[in-house]
């Protein structure tokens, strides 16, 4: 009895210290938004080096590398510095979507800094000729890192924060970024938040299955029936192409022109599966816009559309329609326009984003990711090494490398390391992709029930689940320790 009525007041004292950082993060409206005042970012230009690694091809030329830059809540001088690793999109949009960091920054007293990606957003080296070969040839995962550290290192210089702790923060590609940050240039990052990093599964490790497998878990997990529904409904697809029955599939899936080949059955295919997979990444308990707008808990919706009646066709193609036409605008359905067919199977996006994301899928990030129907819910797709190959090299004129990255940065040997935190939701289906187990007492893999892409990393909401109220606090009290330990050693130098 004594060691349950511990038990409690332990599971109490948690709670009441859950609820406590909730409360001081979050002031939120019924509705969920988050009523306190937005830190109000400047948009500035940094002019960086265009090739940290070659001292002739470029000389000392120069490009100008957007960040954002909020000192609202920093202890000016002594406030440790939160810089956001960006990944593969404009900045604004990962700012706009990672309030955790600004929430921490406020009650830590932080400087913060969300850094874009070369080639990415108006990040651009070479302007309109950025994506034009050799001049791609400068998007590498090192260079965008050479970048970061580079800024870190003159920024602080400028600012007065030679004494500031630096701590890096990112979700998804952005999160990979983090852990290589500290992985390359320790002398400057003093510890990393990964979110959602599947620094496992980019770099060529795991089960090719795996990817399409956990998108079709989620599903399952509300469903048995969906999963299944969804499945009946891809066969049914297939038996209308098997007999060239191009006029109904059109008309089913209200296509703006008839499919004609199997090409076009295979485009359809990969659009359906693409918003199957972005469902289940951002399987948020509230709307949200990133990456898209998507409902309030879209997996659910997308079952309860798939299993609204009995013609599956329709309800698949209204089940696509809550990620392609959340507004109920489109009259039709572009296939090459919705969905562009690339190097990363589970989609690249579109827009000038999606070539510069095309290219590193062909030279460093490896993602052989493949659907089957038979460990998932999705017609064959298949996609190994010698496909990546074959279209990497007509698109890009590149012969992809792989192991490249795990011999860079480690794979999943890094007992050495230290100082990097590994967060993934089970609901998100990159997780099996990254670390969820704790390698050392530095190495924290923190792994959150009800979580989706990157949950952490966002704002507070009154709809969070408990576990990434948890989560947040672990993540809090961490980088509190992290600062604390720089802090130290630097004054013992």
């Amino acid at each position: 009895m004594k060691e349950i009525g511990l038990v409690v007041v332990s599971l109490l004292f948690l709670y009441a210290e859950v609820q406590g950082l909730h409360s001081r993060l979050s002031k939120a409206k019924p509705n969920g938004i988050n009523t306190e005042p937005k830190p109000a970012f400047k948009e500035k230009y940094f002019t960086q080096i265009l090739d940290h690694f070659n001292f002739n091809s470029m000389g000392n030329g120069t490009y100008s590398q957007r960040y954002l830059i909020t000192d609202q809540y920093w202890k000016k001088g002594y406030g440790p510095i939160f810089f956001y690793t960006g990944n593969e999109g404009d900045i604004w949009e990962f700012a706009q979507n990672t309030g955790f960091m600004t929430e921490l920054a406020a009650e830590q007293g932080a400087l913060v800094i969300f850094a874009e990606h070369r080639y990415y957003g108006k990040s651009l080296p070479f302007g309109q000729d950025s994506f034009n070969v050799p001049e791609v040839g400068l998007l590498t995962v090192e260079q965008a890192l050479a970048d970061y550290a580079i800024m870190i290192t003159e920024l602080k210089q400028q600012l007065g924060a030679s004494a500031c702790p630096v701590i890096v923060f990112g979700g998804s590609y952005g999160g990979m970024l983090s852990v290589y940050m500290r992985l390359r240039y320790p002398n400057i990052v003093a510890g990393a938040l990964a979110a959602s990093a599947p620094i496992l599964s980019t770099a060529g490790m795991g089960d090719s299955r795996q990817f399409f497998q956990d998108v079709t878990s989620d599903f399952e997990s509300y469903s048995p029936e969906c999963r299944d529904a969804v499945k009946g409904a891809f066969q049914k697809l297939q038996d209308l192409a098997d007999h060239q029955d191009y006029s109904r599939i059109q008309s089913e899936f209200s296509l703006c022109k008839p499919p004609s080949s199997p090409r076009d059955i295979h485009q359809l295919n990969g659009l359906l599966r693409n918003a199957f997979t972005l469902m289940a990444m951002l399987d948020y308990p509230y709307s949200t816009h990133f990456m898209g707008s998507m409902p309030a808990n879209p997996v659910k919706v997308a079952c309860d559309t798939m299993l609204s009646g009995p013609d599956v066709l329709h309800n698949l193609k209204d089940t696509s329609g809550i990620v392609y036409n959340s507004t109920g605008d489109l009259k039709c359905f572009d296939l090459y326009s919705l969905y562009v067919e690339c190097a990363d199977p589970t989609g690249c996006g579109l827009g000038s984003n999606s070539l510069a994301w095309d290219y590193q899928a062909c030279t460093e990030v490896e993602m052989y990711f493949e659907s089957n129907s038979v460990t998932d819910m999705f017609p064959p797709m298949p996609f190994t090494e010698s496909h990546r190959a074959r279209y990497c090299a007509k698109r890009w004129g590149v012969i992809p490398r792989p192991g490249w990255l795990k011999t860079q940065f480690w794979g999943d040997a890094l007992s050495t390391a230290s100082n990097i935190i590994f967060s993934n939701g089970d609901l998100d289906p990159w997780a099996n992709g990254g670390v969820r187990k704790s390698l050392s007492s530095s190495l924290i893999a923190i792994n959150i029930s009800e979580g989706a892409h990157h949950l952490d990393l966002r704002g507070s909401n009154e709809a969070d689940p408990v576990s990434v109220l948890k989560a947040r606090k672990t993540e809090a009290d961490t980088i509190a320790q992290w600062v604390k330990m720089e802090r130290s050693r630097s004054r013992g130098r």
